[in-house]
């Protein structure tokens, strides 16, 4: 894979790792109540696929319209990674060394959000109850483990959904 290929790609991820970031970090200073919004999670979901396409596509118009499929997943995945590697660390300083009692609001407010969709859709005050026990009973998941873990199974969901992206803009160069 050419080097500006995968500087292509890494400028994509910063951006994307700049995005994430802001997001994060407006929800921490403005409401901290909008991190806990299923919306919220669904655009940034696909704002980062949509970081990822744009990268292997741009990484197509510097090969003068030929990818490769590994060079295609590569450029994608690069991007992904790098942006969700930085969202993640400024989560980690935020959550843990700047303000850990923030992480244990977010929870209150991810419960308490949690607890009003499982009403809104009629479940029973028995199964809301031992949701919220279970929900209660979960250590810190803006501590360094639990995130670690769940951006590493974000990266393989991302991975899968890399692989689609790459066969779909893969265009190899015709050997005569």
């Amino acid at each position: 894979m050419e080097n500006s290929i995968k500087s292509s790609a890494l400028n994509y991820g910063l951006y994307l790792g700049g995005a994430l970031s802001a997001v994060t970090i407006l929800g921490y200073t403005v409401n901290l109540g909008l991190l806990t919004k299923w919306w919220l999670g669904v655009l940034l979901f696909i704002v980062i696929i949509v970081f990822g396409i744009m990268s292997g596509y741009k990484s197509k118009k510097i090969q003068e319209g030929f990818i490769e499929f590994k060079e295609a997943f590569s450029s994608y995945f690069i991007t992904v990674a790098v942006g969700l590697i930085i969202s993640m660390t400024v989560g980690i300083i935020i959550f843990n060394f700047i303000d850990p009692e923030a992480a244990i609001t977010l929870k209150e407010k991810t419960i308490e959000s949690s607890i009003e969709i499982m009403r809104n859709f009629g479940a029973p005050e028995d199964a809301i109850a031992n949701s919220l026990e279970q929900m209660e009973a979960q250590k810190n998941q803006y501590a360094i483990g639990p995130q670690l873990q769940s951006t590493a199974i974000f990266l393989i969901i991302q991975a899968i959904i890399g692989l689609i992206v790459a066969l779909i803009i893969k265009r190899p160069r015709q050997n005569a």
